[in-house]
């Protein structure tokens, strides 16, 4: 696979994983436009590389994501609106349109959090399959006291731990650390330090390396419709993409893995 160039972001294939580090440490991996314009490439690629099975999202420098760069919303601000452009509207629409693509990735998505995980980088959060915490990570959501709104990251964060706790945190703008995050089902994993954090990374891993490639995209895509369509459509096309897989090669490989006692040959990539 060749990797799209990228500047704010460090793009790394370990065999079948692509590791993607915010690279913005003096920032605290803040997304200003450029890192909103390499993520949204790099998950456009994405859509299209069956041979990537999992992407893990994670900052430098010790910090997740701080979330959007004021400095870029302050300077479109300043400048005058086009006759029929808001360009401060459309780029914070950018953030959901990026948003949007990472929760969409055929691929399975992990998020390895550290630091501050605020705004834009707690949306992120969101929309990947498993997160991974330091017990000592900080969330929240300060939009609102800063009196802006968390426009784009509010219909995820709904979707991850539910309107009640996702109202809470919207009016309130509170800080609190992976024990909490965890609590909330806001991620899955809460590690003390480094070394056990990258321990269940390898776990987490090894786990999804198990499962067959399609098999996962299709399941991320089922699940994705719940509450976008209507029950008995959703459940019509499940039973389609049931029986194209049960009739594909990686059903017939894992039934004859099961059968040999033996792991299926995905697993061992």
């Amino acid at each position: 696979m060749t990797l799209p160039e990228t500047q704010s972001v460090q793009l790394h294939l370990d065999g079948d994983v692509l590791h993607l580090n915010f690279n913005r440490a003096e920032a605290r991996n803040a997304m200003n436009a450029q890192v909103l314009g390499d993520l949204t490439t790099v998950f456009d690629a994405l859509r299209s590389r069956e041979e990537i099975r999992a992407v893990v999202l994670r900052g430098n420098g010790g910090h997740f994501c701080a979330g959007g760069d004021i400095k870029d919303f302050a300077r479109l601000r300043v400048h005058p609106e086009a006759p029929d452009v808001d360009p401060v509207a459309l780029f914070n629409r950018q953030f959901g349109h990026m948003l949007q693509r990472v929760n969409e990735a055929p691929q399975a998505t992990v998020a390895v959090i550290e630091g501050a995980v605020l705004g834009g980088g707690f949306g992120l959060a969101c929309v990947v399959d498993v997160g991974i915490t330091r017990r000592d990570a900080s969330f929240g959501m300060p939009e609102t006291g800063l009196g802006i709104l968390p426009a784009q990251i509010a219909p995820f964060v709904v979707g991850r731990i539910g309107l009640s706790q996702a109202r809470r945190l919207g009016v309130c703008g509170a800080r609190f650390d992976g024990e909490e995050a965890l609590r909330l089902g806001l991620v899955h994993f809460v590690e003390p330090d480094d070394e056990f954090l990258d321990a269940r990374l390898a776990e987490v891993l090894r786990q999804i390396r198990r499962c067959a490639p399609r098999a996962n995209t299709e399941t991320k895509r089922i699940m994705l419709a719940v509450g976008q369509r209507d029950l008995g459509a959703i459940l019509d096309d499940a039973a389609a993409k049931f029986s194209v897989a049960m009739r594909g090669p990686e059903a017939a490989e894992g039934t004859r893995a099961f059968i040999e006692k033996r792991l299926p040959g995905w697993a061992g990539q």
